[in-house]
């Protein structure tokens, strides 16, 4: 990642499920622009994450959270005022699909796991870190363009990811004027978590086709819009969903 502009400098970012995909390449550039990132993963390979970013000269530190782990959550929270002192940007990115059943064949207890980690962990998670968050800082909720078209096998996942828009409005309007919340709506990202889609070569090329840029985006793309809302570039944007989607259709 050839990043040349330093926005961030002086800043702390934590970014939830930051250990690979979307997540990581968000950690990636914030710290390449200046910031000191807490990057989280609910499993122990944080530690490897961690090295891979100080390789390249960025201040990090790492936590386990699991985000619907309450203790979890504080400890992030905590492992970046304990190092740091503050928080400047919060980057929500946690999220599960567990299932591609359709909502009327769900069990409770997905539905319970889809609402927890896409919905409510968010939720809290900020009310944690609102305490510690500066004048000036930047919340961003990361949401999918399955939210305004929730699509076979991402049914009840794209209604999480609505409400998200709801969220990222409501917030905004508690914690202005003083701290910005916005939401990311990436496209189809050839992830980990996205590999239903992407490793069927047909599936994956009917999505490349969707898009006006005939590509699918990569987790750069994201990282760089993420980058441009937690900067002062982004100053007088907030409760607002920016669609990095190659142009497949979201909305008038």
């Amino acid at each position: 990642m050839d990043v040349k502009c330093r926005r961030l400098e002086g800043k702390v970012a934590v970014v939830t499920a930051s250990t690979q995909g979307i997540g990581l390449a968000i950690a990636e550039r914030l710290g390449l622009e200046g910031a000191a990132a807490v990057v989280s993963s609910r499993k122990q390979n944080v530690d490897e994450a961690v090295e891979g970013l100080k390789a390249k000269g960025i201040t990090v530190v790492g936590a386990v959270c699991h985000v619907s782990d309450a203790q979890q959550r504080k400890n992030i929270i905590e492992t970046a005022v304990k190092n740091f002192g503050h928080i400047d940007i919060l980057v929500s990115n946690a999220a599960a699909n567990p299932t591609v059943n359709v909502i009327l064949e769900m069990k409770e207890v997905v539905l319970d796991k889809l609402w927890d980690i896409n919905v409510k962990a968010s939720i809290l998670l900020i009310q944690d870190a609102a305490p510690h968050l500066r004048a000036g800082s930047s919340v961003i909720l990361i949401s999918s363009i399955a939210g305004y078209n929730p699509e076979q096998g991402l049914t009840m996942y794209g209604v999480t990811k609505t409400a998200l828009f709801g969220l990222t409005k409501a917030l905004a309007g508690e914690m202005g004027p003083d701290i910005r919340v916005n939401c990311i709506a990436p496209g189809f990202v050839p992830t980990r978590f996205a590999s239903f889609f992407i490793d069927n070569e047909t599936i994956r090329k009917k999505l490349n086709e969707r898009t006006m840029l005939k590509r699918l985006g990569s987790v750069e793309d994201m990282a760089a819009a993420a980058a441009f809302l937690a900067s002062d570039d982004a100053s007088f944007i907030t409760a607002e969903t920016i669609v990095v989607a190659g142009g497949v259709p979201s909305r008038l």
